[in-house]
């Protein structure tokens, strides 16, 4: 972990700069029409040339904006800056003829970062493979309950060049940032931030486990107070230790174990900070309780830890740190209590669409009946497997690429009685309840924590989910 002075960037002038757009959608209309007002010459470009795609560039074409659609592929001549959407992979053409001509290439996380005035308000950075959602809003709450003015921005929520261009004045952002993200934001330098954990994901655009690492650990760079890391994962504690950060700047871990100094962790049923108090070798402080947490699952309470690091970096007292986990519910589709049937309780975590999500949300259950399966996208899943086997009760498959859960479960856990139905209609998912209320027994779970996404069967994670609540219902009516 080295230490240096970061300073801000210099205000741009736009006026007459070509830049470069990639991209129609949520991050790009929003950057071409922002560069645009600034007066810069913007051209948009879009592999698509759909319905929605000539939709989208009429109504920025109305206002001036050149648009090019089924042509992501060739750099605009006289291109000054490539401004893209963050989804866009590395290895395109269009990027590798922009680097070729000496030009810089931001993202959407970039573009806010620049554009962002003299008294703008400090960013709290979270990423991980798992979690970041629940962290960045827990963290809102807390932030919140300490009276400040915030947001949970970025990944999710407020759009990041709405919060530093808007009317809205905050205190503090609480921003939730992806490893696309990431990957084109160069000068991004937060207040605080934290990486939640590690796992394989994405490996297909980023092209290796150390490229999806290291885009993740630039979170990290020029940090000004903290930079928080999973003691349980020393991947994150790596990323920590290779980055450059201002003078002055600390490691502070999140454990579920009891916490060691400039750590924070839980000591019988108490979340406990020994990172934010004076003598932290012999002084702690308590924050919350685990009741306080929702739900109390093992990778949420770390959730929470999380968020409540980055919070008491920023000053937050601890009194808001209960008060905002007490406030904070969270979204729908994350370890959410559906119902209780004959005393079975049916759990949605249709969140869970890679293997590292789904081992937490297993973790979190003592005898399961397991509703599995999807897109794998490219993932293995014997190590998940070997882990949960003793929680098993039972497993319902479905979904495309059923088969590899299937393989891993006959390799190491024979014994698992397993339902394979061959179906990925929309429909699979009543059959998939009824077939785990019938393996399951009183006090069991039904989770399903699909391991895969969703696109084989459904729009998305919150279809599917929304699938297994009615199948849920209807088995309870």
């Amino acid at each position: 972990m080295g230490s240096r002075k970061v300073t801000s960037s210099e205000p741009l002038d736009w006026q007459g700069k070509h830049v470069t757009v990639a991209g129609l959608g949520v991050s790009g209309i929003p950057a071409a029409k922002v560069l645009h007002a600034r007066g810069a010459n913007v051209t948009v470009v879009n592999d698509g040339d759909d319905a929605r795609a000539r939709e989208q560039a009429a109504e920025l074409e109305a206002l001036g904006i050149t648009v090019r659609l089924g042509d992501g592929a060739t750099l605009p001549e006289g291109s000054e800056l490539v401004v893209t959407a963050p989804g866009w992979k590395p290895d395109k053409p269009l990027f590798a003829a922009a680097r070729e001509a000496g030009l810089e290439i931001w993202g959407d996380v970039e573009l806010a970062w620049r554009l962002r005035g003299p008294d703008a308000a400090p960013w709290l950075a979270i990423t991980g493979t798992n979690g970041k959602t629940t962290t960045t809003q827990m963290l809102a709450s807390i932030l919140k309950a300490a009276g400040l003015r915030t947001a949970a921005v970025g990944n999710i929520g407020v759009s990041l060049l709405d919060a530093v261009l808007g009317d809205e004045q905050y205190d503090v952002l609480a921003v939730e940032l992806s490893s696309y993200q990431l990957h084109w934001a160069p000068s991004l330098r937060a207040h605080s931030a934290a990486v939640l954990n590690l796992a394989p994901d994405h490996l297909d655009w980023h092209g290796s486990m150390e490229a999806y690492a290291a885009d993740k650990g630039r979170i990290y760079e020029g940090n000004r107070v903290a930079c928080v890391y999973n003691v349980a994962d020393k991947a994150t504690e790596d990323l920590v230790r290779e980055a450059d950060v201002e003078e002055g700047c600390r490691a502070v871990g999140f454990t579920l174990g009891t916490p060691g100094p400039s750590q924070l962790g839980v000591v019988e049923g108490i979340l406990i900070d020994r990172a934010f108090v004076e003598d932290r070798h012999k002084n702690a402080q308590e924050l919350a309780e685990i009741s306080d947490v929702h739900p109390p699952a093992p990778h949420n309470i770390a959730n929470a830890l999380a968020a409540a690091a980055l919070a008491r970096a920023f000053g937050v007292p601890a009194r808001a740190v209960r008060d905002g986990l007490r406030d904070f519910t969270p979204d729908a589709h994350r370890i959410a209590h559906v119902a209780d049937v004959d005393a079975v309780a049916y759990v949605d975590d249709s969140k869970a669409t890679n293997t590292h999500a789904a081992e937490a949300s297993l973790a979190a259950y003592e005898s399961i009946v397991w509703i599995a399966g999807g897109l794998a996208k490219g993932a293995t899943f014997d190590e998940l497997v070997t882990k949960s086997a003793k929680r098993l009760r039972g497993v319902v498959l479905i979904g495309q690429d059923r088969a590899l859960i299937h393989e891993a479960l006959a390799r190491h856990a024979p014994e698992v009685p397993v339902v394979d139905l061959d179906r990925t209609d929309t429909g699979a998912m009543l059959a998939a309840v009824q077939e785990a209320s019938r393996l399951a027994v009183a006090g069991d779970t039904v989770l399903l924590a699909p391991a895969c996404a969703s696109m084989d069967m459904f729009a998305n994670y919150n279809k599917r989910g929304d699938a297994f609540a009615e199948a849920v219902r209807e088995l309870g009516s």
